[in-house]
């Protein structure tokens, strides 16, 4: 799953990641995102921005490992953020990595297959 309040990010987002063979479910907000989760299969993991309007990135990670579904799930922040205080409140939350935009396609598929192996 994919979670950017930047309908750009998520449209070259899930472009990268269909291209590489990856089912791809969107969603616009955190809010939107645990809403989508009730309703999706499974999840072999997921990539959320930091700055989002309403909950972050790092409340999205927090909510979804009170999730017992989703403890366990690879979580990568991709954003334009590299404060180390974010990342270490990210990383408090549950993520299991940190992304910092612009990445390239090949380093973003390079870590998604050493947390989520195909």
């Amino acid at each position: 799953m994919l979670v950017d309040d930047s309908p750009t990010m998520l449209a070259s987002m899930a472009s990268v990641l269909s291209q590489a063979g990856q089912a791809v479910e969107k969603a616009a907000s955190a809010e939107e995102a645990l809403a989508k989760l009730k309703a999706a299969p499974p999840l072999r993991a997921m990539i959320t921005d930091y700055h989002m309007p309403g909950m972050n990135g790092a409340a999205l990670v927090r909510e979804m490992r009170k999730l017992p579904a989703y403890r366990f799930l690879p979580i990568l922040v991709l954003t334009t953020e590299s404060e180390q205080t974010r990342r270490d409140e990210a990383r408090a939350a549950g993520a299991t990595g940190w992304l910092v935009k612009p990445v390239a396609p090949d380093k973003l598929m390079e870590v998604l297959r050493q947390v989520a192996p195909v």
